[in-house]
């Protein structure tokens, strides 16, 4: 690989939705090192799968030959990211902010070579430069640089506007914040290039201009598309909430049964954001058909549980899913199987779910069962009787409960 490759192959694999100068990227990505960074908020105390994408592009950048800069948003997260959200984010003290950030940091540190070297990652912290920061010298030196009607334009301003919870001014700020952040990475890491999601448009298009009037600068950026799954989901939920990185917040089987549910259709375009597989093995695996597609999505979940928990867990949970879902054992618990004409809007209803695996019944005495708490899907208290355990899921098989005893893996034959 060369430094010149890396625009080509996040392209080729799906990375790219928008580039500010791509010529001018292109040029300086072919001239030398280059120093891109992605912001991380520490809201909680993991990373999940949406951040993934973006983790995968900083990785992707330092393979080819250029230097990481995953940054922690000490400073601000004490504001909070209004882009495209319905309400503004729960304010969280300094000393939550503070295990968050360890958090986030383990999570990040499996996925990129840190070091002194021009290649190494750095993780430094916003904290650093905005707590220091006096309000009246903010105005003054950045503040002058930024147009409200232009800010008010941007997509995540007016998705919010629209609103009947409008947008508070400390959130408003937060364009600004971020804008201040390449300005000074720029300066102290030489950072040119900031990269996100494409909801971050507008911020990254407000910190290239204020490093090019203040510094005089030309720097660039990049975003990644959205990502839903095929059905129109997003990307990193379940029927549990969250898929989260740190084990101690999700299992290391259920983050490999996550990716083992890939949608048939999602299979190829996974493989590409979220392995380091390359494409011509990507291709072989997205053209195999029926239940061949199965070994594909297999391969996806090991090699994406590799990065996150180690190639051993991986395996770990690769043989408990062998065990479980294949040859009916796992703990003894017993396998049912399900016919695909069952399925109704792309799944099953989970009250129903527990009638066809024999737990309950009927269906009334599995609602009963739902709301008296003492129904689990995959481990996880069901809370919904109208809870629908998707097709993809149902598929590569779930495990449904009734109390603490009474266990069923129900798969479509």
């Amino acid at each position: 690989m060369t430094t010149a490759d890396f625009l080509h192959e996040a392209t080729a694999r799906g990375f790219v939705f928008q580039c500010t100068d791509t010529e001018g990227l292109e040029s300086a990505l072919k001239s030398g090192v280059v120093s891109g960074y992605i912001g991380f908020d520490c809201t909680a105390d993991s990373l999940h799968v949406g951040h993934m994408l973006p983790l995968m592009m900083l990785r992707l950048l330092q393979r080819h030959g250029h230097r990481p800069i995953p940054l922690l948003g000490g400073g601000t997260t004490k504001i909070g990211d209004p882009s495209f959200r319905e309400e503004a984010r729960q304010l969280l003290t300094t000393e939550q902010i503070e295990i968050n950030k360890a958090g986030i940091r383990r999570n990040i540190e499996k996925l990129m070579q840190f070091g002194d070297g021009p290649t190494d990652a750095a993780m430094p912290d916003n904290a650093e430069w905005l707590d220091k920061l006096s309000y009246i010298e903010l105005l003054r030196e950045v503040g002058v640089h930024f147009s409200v009607n232009r800010m008010l334009g941007f997509d995540s301003v007016k998705s919010r506007l629209e609103r009947e919870q409008g947008l508070t001014f400390l959130e408003f700020n937060y364009s600004i914040l971020q804008s201040y952040d390449f300005r000074e990475l720029n300066r102290r890491y030489g950072v040119t290039l900031q990269m996100g999601g494409s909801d971050q448009w507008g911020n990254i298009v407000s910190g290239i201009d204020l490093v090019r009037r203040t510094d005089s600068k030309t720097v660039f950026g990049l975003t990644t598309p959205l990502l839903a799954t095929a059905s129109g989901a997003k990307m990193g939920k379940t029927a549990k909430g969250a898929v989260w990185l740190s084990a101690e917040r999700l299992p290391v089987f259920d983050y490999w049964q996550f990716w083992r549910n890939t949608e048939d259709a999602d299979v190829g375009r996974f493989l590409k954001l979220f392995t380091d597989l390359p494409l011509p093995e990507i291709a072989r695996l997205e053209a195999l058909g029926g239940a061949e597609i199965n070994e594909a999505k297999k391969i996806l979940a090991n090699e994406a549980t590799a990065l996150i928990h180690g190639a051993a867990a991986a395996a770990d949970a690769a043989e408990t899913a062998r065990r479980q879902f294949e040859e009916g054992t796992g703990g003894d618990v017993p396998r049912v199987g399900i016919a695909a004409s069952e399925l109704a809007e792309g799944g099953i209803a989970v009250f129903r779910l527990l009638a066809l695996a024999g737990l309950v019944a009927s269906n009334a005495e599995a609602r009963r069962l739902i709301r008296g708490g003492g129904a689990r899907l995959d481990d996880a208290p069901v809370k919904d009787e109208g809870l629908v355990v998707p097709e993809a899921a149902l598929r590569a098989g779930v495990r449904v409960s009734s109390g603490r005893k009474h266990h069923r893996l129900v798969q479509i034959d």
